[in-house]
């Protein structure tokens, strides 16, 4: 399927993309008139847009069906005028695209990676938790399912969502794995012969030194600290203890530090006791599927036996709050071996649990097999099998005492869904929370990491991005630092990010 757009609001080209991909995935799309005659294989849509009496009026055409819409104009600012234009224009092709398939996305016409937002943009107004739902139905046509879960998320949040004047959350990226899996997309390599990691080590610890100064200065403190990846625990352990010394020394206070000890081939007694130590209190230890032959596919490099002996290793040494990472919709899973994933992780009773489902990234190996390949030995799951596996996944941890904590969406997910981070109570990661609500200010340090800092009085977040490449990275780290200083001590509005 081919789609073509004509549309007078070519600022909006990208979002009304994003509209269309809801309903036909990764079809390509063309903007500007189309001249051929009715097909198959090409959606050809028509939008017309004028203001006139005070009111927008908006006329979508496709597949023989028309649907016409009348607005008025919102907003006390050009920039709440246009992000309020722009929600009418998706909501507009969203009503003619349904009307077309005959579907309806679980999260209706949403396609931003926050959708609690727009639950708090609700409430703001007056509204409760659930007068708020009931609005992201209406408006939004959000599933009742998935408002619902909003609204469980919302009560976790209470009290965590928004930080201490005065703090930040913080960020290492440690841009390292053993093996790259097929699905990943991030900015880290295979560690090879390990010849990258001392020198990055070395650009780190610099970087970090340079942020402490500036965090001084502000007179700010740490409230959490994150170590991700790659996969931290894939480098020496001497050197992640080098990290670890110098960061809690320079950002001193923390309530919570978690290291990604993701993978468990990573994962020994030296190596937990070392972070033990070195006063981490969360780790994750990431089976992803317990299937053998699903762990073989996408490239890890561990059996899920490894991944009980870590884990269970990890209790034994003392650690109380453990998370576990799981991915539903992977090639070749169904509903029954993602069943059979979760019996394990229910039996070993982690402290938290996250439920990805599957994005195929174009970046990622998976996209070249499926789309380059002509598919790979082992196809997706079948249309809706996605959905299965995450309302099984709800429905048996909110049985077991594990409530939604913080969620947020991607591109290209399988059934348009979401990845939904499930805690017990009291054990809801802080970072977490903070870094996908954007209600924290975040320093992130190594190849890749972005910082984003929060200017509440203009209500606006500004990032500073290190670049991904690691030798560049290790190449150009004082100019990475100076980009922060210039972000942190700036109350000019650089480009202005959307709340």
């Amino acid at each position: 399927m081919t789609i073509w757009l004509s549309t007078p609001e070519t600022a909006f080209l990208q979002d009304m993309a994003d509209v269309f991909r809801l309903f036909y995935g990764d079809a390509p799309i063309a903007h500007g008139e189309f001249s051929g005659g009715p097909s198959k294989e090409i959606l050809a849509v028509v939008h017309r847009a004028e203001l006139r009496d005070g009111l927008w009026k908006d006329t979508f055409s496709g597949a023989g069906k028309t649907l016409s819409f009348s607005s008025a104009p919102q907003g006390r600012t050009e920039v709440e005028k246009k992000r309020l234009r722009k929600r009418q224009v998706k909501l507009g092709l969203y009503a003619l695209l349904r009307e077309i398939t005959g579907m309806r996305p679980a999260w209706g016409s949403l396609t931003g990676i926050r959708p609690s937002r727009l639950l708090y943009e609700q409430m703001a107004e007056g509204k409760s938790p659930e007068e708020a739902a009931k609005a992201l139905v209406d408006v939004f046509d959000v599933s009742p399912s998935r408002a619902a879960l909003l609204v469980e998320l919302e009560t976790m949040q209470r009290g965590l969502r928004v930080l201490p004047e005065g703090t930040f959350n913080l960020y290492i990226g440690i841009p390292f794995c053993k093996t790259r899996c097929l699905y990943c997309s991030f900015s880290s390599g295979e560690i090879g012969d390990g010849h990258l990691v001392e020198p990055y080590v070395e650009a780190l610890l610099r970087e970090m030194d340079l942020c402490r100064a500036m965090i001084e200065e502000k007179g700010m403190r740490l409230r959490a600290g994150y170590v991700g990846g790659g996969t931290p625990t894939a480098i020496p352990r001497p050197a992640l203890e080098k990290i670890l010394d110098r960061a809690k020394k320079a950002f001193p206070g923390a309530v919570e530090w978690t290291v990604e000890a993701g993978r468990p081939d990573t994962i020994d007694r030296d190596m937990l006791q070392m972070l033990r130590d070195s006063g981490v209190t969360r780790i994750s230890v990431n089976p992803q599927t317990f299937s053998d032959a699903t762990l073989r596919r996408i490239g890890r490099a561990h059996t899920g036996e490894d991944t009980v002996r870590a884990f269970t290793l990890a209790r034994k040494i003392g650690f109380d709050d453990i998370n576990m990472d799981l991915i539903a919709a992977l090639p070749g899973e169904d509903l029954p071996i993602f069943s059979q994933t979760l019996d394990r992780v229910l039996d070993l009773a982690p402290d938290s649990v996250t439920v990805h489902t599957l994005a195929v990234k174009r970046s990622s190996k998976l996209h070249e097999q499926l789309h380059l390949q002509g598919g790979g030995q082992h196809g997706l799951p079948p249309e809706g099998e996605a959905l299965r596996m995450t309302e099984s996944a709800r429905s048996r941890l909110s049985q077991s005492g594990y409530f939604p904590y913080y969620l947020y969406r991607q591109k290209y997910m399988a059934g348009n869904l979401e990845n939904v981070g499930y805690a017990r109570q009291g054990k809801a990661c802080l970072y977490n929370i903070g870094n996908m609500e954007e209600t924290a200010s975040v320093l992130a340090l190594g190849a890749g990491a972005i910082t984003k800092w929060l200017f509440d009085r203009e209500l606006r977040i500004e990032r500073a991005p290190n670049v991904k490449n690691i030798e560049a990275y290790i190449a150009r780290v004082e100019e990475m630092a100076r980009r922060k200083r210039k972000l942190l001590f700036s109350e000019e509005s650089g480009e202005e990010a959307s709340r």
